[in-house]
């Protein structure tokens, strides 16, 4: 006898009624929907440390771009089945087409059907929601007869009106009933079927004979597959984060599963903590007005059980107060939830992936689905150590953290800042990284090295070295180096050089700071310095303003990589800059600035370049070109020199009308950068200038009285005057 059980693939209801359906059936053999190649390690869903929200993870071991998840969570009916058959001694199999033909099939035979059963049915039932209609009649059911039969029904007119062609899942309810036929050639009798509700018709008897399935999967490509057992999160079971067969509610079914009576009150309960963790003043007589709020809406809506959408309605009206963003907050951290799974140490997994569990264990990095700040000191063994291995996953494309600057705290060159968060994808991630080497350091030197023999841009390959001294991989440091200087010297092209060198600078700084010989680096960078000296006046001339603004951006990184140098890198770099005498008004500008800021120019040259860039004979584009790239290192010259702040205003005020209104957007963009206290200081010396100079300006023709003078007191407070 064989027993098809369908079920909705996340739903506590459906959990619940497996177990029942289960004690009263007591099979001898449990089939469930998923890889078969998983049979091996099914074992480990009985150990204590295997702790839902987990996830079969399978791949392809000589591609693991062909990987897929197959997730369960504590209130998933598949997980449930798989306890009830370990716990009874009972053999457990999956059933569903072998990940090894998934993998191996062309995506034209990936096709996936049409129809959703779930609305099909809400929408004969009255219901506009297929999330509400499968609620009320499956997920709040807390007793009664069991609902396979019905759903079995349901889903047999269903496949009548909506026939199944998608080959995809022909061949996968083939092979589900090949099993069935092998697993009663084995001698087992009674025979529980755990699968998705839509295939229920397609596995109940009678079945078709063999030979029609065998011609469905004769001849399908195969490829070798490994599996194993991987943590998981509420997040990823959630729809809102792609999963197909995802629910809108983890945290909620989790809560539905999990809590057998008072379940409104609990919830509410469970939303009060939340809020006031975030300091929120909610008492428990909020948490009584919002059951009965949410079990009054119940009712009216003639619902068995309050759902998600009458405490969600309670909890934004009586405990968030109408306040959109702390339901969000709600939805988030309780709703969603990101409860992650764990798995036990036993469980197979790729070198570089044991090899991370390892390190982590040892330096204390916990694996949470919550993003988090971490600050650590490069000057304790433990802190270097963090940033070495978070540099290493960063080099095999793996983010588990995040450099950042912290606001609450100071950012020098021994402390760095990282948000971590931990994603169950980063485990394909760390197989594909185990093509490279059998630990993270192995397979980030290995990645490192490649990347800049590879490298078509020199800025990748200083990138490299950057790399190399950051994630501490000092075996593949003298050949990236070596690649470097061979590619640097063969680069002809100044701003190539330029973007470049500024990283090349920094991993000389870094290694300093972790102890790392850096001699041959700092050689390297300092003879990239000398060809960008020697080759910067003919790369600056007949820029367009584009090539402008990117090599502005290139000057200011060159000098702060020389000040990284030195004080010999500095005074080259800076003499450099002295001699140019073409540059576009951008780069012009911010050359001036520079200069002056290392006291190359006095206040009086300083103050002729800007009066030869403003002349009446320079297009006031051109001069206003000069300005954002001489201010773009802030305004306090202008609050300091009243000379610089009466050449800007003569020249503002002799800018024609018409052509004033070409050149506002790049003014805007030059003084809107400036800080409220250096606008305001700017406004009152510009007024003192106006007033000490007794000046006039004629705004021709008739002036209305009355509206000039609603217009003055305005005016008076933009210009700090009475």
């Amino acid at each position: 006898m064989t027993d098809v059980l369908g079920i909705r693939h996340h739903g506590p209801g459906s959990a619940r009624a497996v177990v029942a359906a289960l004690e009263n059936i007591q099979p001898d053999v449990v089939l469930i929907e998923g890889p078969p190649e998983a049979d091996k390690i099914v074992e480990l869903a009985a150990e204590d440390a295997m702790d839902p929200p987990v996830a079969l993870l399978a791949y392809a071991t000589d591609d693991t771009t062909k990987a897929a998840f197959w997730p369960f969570a504590v209130f998933s009916p598949e997980w449930q089945a798989i306890r009830y058959a370990l716990k009874a001694g009972v053999p457990v199999r999956f059933c569903d087409l072998p990940a090894a033909i998934q993998f191996a099939s062309s995506p034209r035979n990936r096709t996936k059907v049409v129809v959703d059963p779930l609305a099909e049915l809400a929408t004969a039932s009255g219901y506009d929601d297929p999330e509400r209609w499968w609620d009320d009649v499956i997920e709040h059911r807390r007793a009664g007869e069991a609902p396979f039969e019905v759903i079995g029904e349901a889903m047999a007119a269903l496949r009548e009106e909506f026939p199944e062609d998608a080959t995809r899942e022909q061949q996968r309810e083939a092979y589900m009933r090949t099993t069935i036929r092998n697993t009663r050639k084995q001698g087992y009798e009674r025979i529980a079927v755990i699968c998705g509700a839509w295939h229920v018709p397609a596995l109940q008897d009678p079945l078709p004979p063999a030979a029609h399935d065998q011609r469905i999967l004769k001849g399908l490509p195969k490829r070798k597959v490994a599996c194993t057992w991987v943590p998981w999160t509420h997040g990823r079971l959630a729809t809102a984060s792609g999963y197909g067969a995802g629910v809108t509610s983890p945290g909620w079914y989790h809560h539905l599963f999990t809590v057998s009576d008072q379940i409104t009150a609990r919830w509410l309960t469970e939303v009060a903590r939340v809020l006031r963790a975030e300091d929120l003043p909610v008492s428990s007589a909020h948490v009584i007005e919002a059951v009965r709020l949410a079990e009054t809406l119940a009712a009216l809506r003639d619902r068995p059980l309050a759902g998600l959408a009458e405490v969600t309605e309670a909890t934004w009206s009586v405990l968030c107060g109408g306040n959109e963003v702390l339901l969000d907050l709600v939805t988030r951290k309780l709703v969603v939830g990101e409860r992650l799974g764990a798995v036990p140490e036993s469980t197979p997994q790729a070198p570089v992936a044991a090899d991370l569990a390892a390190r982590a264990r040892t330096l204390k990095l916990r694996r949470e689905p919550d993003e988090r700040e971490v600050d650590l000191d490069l000057r304790n063994p433990v802190g270097a150590q963090r940033s070495q291995l978070l540099h290493r996953l960063r080099v095999l494309d793996i983010p588990w953290g995040t450099p950042a600057v912290s606001a609450r705290r100071n950012t020098g060159t021994f402390r760095e800042t990282w948000m971590l968060r931990w994603h169950p994808e980063f485990e394909v991630d760390l197989v594909a990284a185990s093509a490279h080497g059998t630990t993270v350091l192995s397979a980030a030197t290995a990645v490192v090295r490649r990347r800049a023999l590879e490298a078509t841009v020199l800025a990748e390959t200083t990138a490299a070295v950057e790399d190399c001294l950051l994630a501490g991989l000092l075996d593949a440091l003298p050949d990236v180096l070596s690649a470097l200087d061979t590619r640097s010297a063969r680069d002809a092209d100044v701003a190539s050089l330029m973007a470049a060198l500024p990283a090349l600078a920094r991993a000389a700084r870094y290694g300093d700071v972790r102890g790392t010989d850096t001699k041959s680096l700092r050689a390297v960078a300092e003879r990239m310095l000398e060809r960008i000296c020697a080759g910067l006046q003919p790369a600056l001339r007949g820029v367009d303003d584009d090539a402008a603004a990117t090599l502005s951006t290139q000057v200011d990184g060159v000098h702060e990589a020389s000040t990284m140098l030195g004080p010999e890198a500095v005074s080259r770099w800076l003499d450099t800059l002295h001699r140019l005498d073409q540059a576009a008004p951008l780069l012009a500008g911010r050359i001036a600035r520079i200069l002056a800021d290392a006291s190359r120019l006095d206040i009086a040259e300083v103050a002729a370049r800007l009066a030869r860039a403003l002349t009446p004979g320079v297009e006031p584009s051109r001069g206003a070109a000069f300005v954002e790239g001489f201010f773009a290192g802030g305004a306090l010259l202008l609050v300091h020199d009243d000379r610089l702040l009466r050449v800007i205003d003569e020249w503002l005020a002799a800018i024609p009308a018409d052509t004033f209104t070409e050149v506002l957007p790049l003014l805007r963009r030059t003084f809107g950068a400036f800080a409220g206290p250096e606008r305001r200081a700017i406004g009152e010396r510009a007024s003192n200038l106006s007033v000490h100079s007794g000046q006039r300006v004629d705004v021709g023709g008739e002036v209305d009285p009355a509206r000039a003078e609603a217009a003055l007191p305005v005016i008076a407070r933009l210009l700090g005057v009475g």
